[in-house]
């Protein structure tokens, strides 16, 4: 008995083996002996009809679909500004809260002038003595070139009267000492013009100093906007550079994302571009912006859309989903369980080829909807095996039975 036992476990594990590791060959066996017993019995049936697998195929044609480039990103506010003192001084002002609307120039903050006042009036005297030099000094510059005329005169004079023996060297030298005395004089009295009017200069930076101090004193808005801050309470000490206030510009606003370098060919600037927000609204703008400069640690590229907020209720900082308009790509349109690999793990799809045989054919997938998967680099017109594309390979003979038209695609 024990003999028996072992002679089974025996031809248990030699079939175990057979159908586990060996068995394809004990496929190609079988069929090989089902294929000669079908030619026996068939007579001079063809082999080659016998062999060909039975398959479904689709008939295809490529049509032009809109393509899209889809991003994660974010919005952010137009501009976003930090309005700082350019002065020292107290605020006089009361505060404005965060979350109010300003309009452009609208006072944000106002500073207690202190003696600037004062000082603006010193100035402008200064500036009026300082102009009232300047008609003195033109007349100063009359007279010395009045004198220098005469003393030039004179000299003329007394040297015709030498030449004639009517005048001594003397006066001679006398009156030609007179004529560079005059001009020296007429030199002063330039100077003393030049200096004049570099006063009523210094004097006129003077005022528009003292002036320029006396506008900083009033902090406005630099836009319309909303204030993401208070603005300084009142009696605070500021300083050059003190805070004042924070305005934002959310009408419009802009989305921001990032395009992976793969899809950067596809966006231009000026294209159409939809989002929605997490908070599911959704809204239509344009892109404005692309950079030309990928981010170092992620080699994708920053593309601003701008986008309509009238009513103010996107904000700044939230989620986006971006869709972005780009040029259409000639597609055809298959059933998800068409798609395949091949033995390189390429995804692709197996088609009836010349002669009624299966090739495959690599394809990159589009899009992905209800109806089935667009995928692209397939011929204009080709007919795919939809159903037992997994029990064939490139050139095994196939007997395809179509489908009627694409209206099954999606069952």
């Amino acid at each position: 008995m024990r003999f028996f036992s072992i002679l089974t476990a025996l031809l248990v594990a030699g079939a175990l083996y057979l159908l586990v590791f060996e068995r394809p060959a004990l496929l190609a066996f079988a069929q090989n002996e089902a294929i000669a017993v079908d030619t026996a019995t068939a007579g001079d049936a063809p082999d080659e009809g016998a062999r060909a697998v039975s398959v479904v195929a689709l008939r295809s044609t490529a049509q032009k679909i809109d393509s899209a480039v889809l991003l994660r990103g974010r919005t952010e506010a137009a501009r976003q500004v930090t309005v700082s003192a350019e002065t020292n001084g107290r605020i006089t002002s009361a505060p404005l809260r965060k979350g109010a609307f300003v309009t452009e120039g609208q006072l944000l903050c106002q500073l207690d002038p202190g003696t600037r006042e004062a000082q603006l009036t010193e100035t402008e005297a200064r500036l009026s003595e300082a102009r009232a030099r300047g008609p003195e000094a033109q007349s100063r510059v009359a007279e010395a070139e009045s004198r220098l005329q005469e003393a030039m005169i004179n000299d003329n004079a007394a040297r015709k009267l030498s030449e004639g023996g009517f005048a001594s060297q003397t006066r001679v030298a006398q009156t030609a000492a007179a004529v560079e005395s005059a001009r020296a004089a007429v030199q002063a009295a330039k100077s003393g013009l030049e200096s004049a009017s570099a006063g009523v200069q210094s004097a006129e930076a003077a005022v528009a100093a003292a002036r320029k101090e006396i506008e900083r004193l009033s902090i406005f808005a630099p836009f319309e906007g909303l204030l993401e801050t208070d603005t300084a309470e009142l009696g605070t000490l500021m300083q050059p550079g003190a805070l004042c206030a924070t305005v934002i510009q959310l009408d419009p606003i802009k989305l921001v994302g990032f395009v992976p370098e793969t899809e950067v060919a596809k966006v231009r600037v000026g294209a159409m571009a939809g989002a929605r927000l997490a908070s599911g609204i959704d809204v239509v703008g344009r892109v404005t912006f692309l950079s030309r400069s990928a981010d170092s640690n992620t080699r994708t590229f920053r593309t601003e859309v701008e986008v309509p907020n009238p009513d103010l209720t996107i904000r700044d900082g939230q989620t986006v989903e971006i869709i972005i308009q780009s040029d259409g790509r000639m597609a055809h349109l298959m059933p998800p369980s068409a798609l395949t690999l091949n033995d390189n793990g390429d995804l692709g799809l197996r088609i009836v080829d010349i002669g009624d045989t299966a090739k495959f054919v690599p394809v990159s997938v589009l899009r992905d909807t209800v109806d089935g998967v667009w995928v692209a680099g397939l011929p204009d017109t080709v007919a795919a095996i939809v159903v037992g594309q997994e029990y064939v390979t490139d050139g095994v003979a196939i007997k395809p039975t179509y489908r009627a038209n694409q209206a099954e695609v999606g069952q």
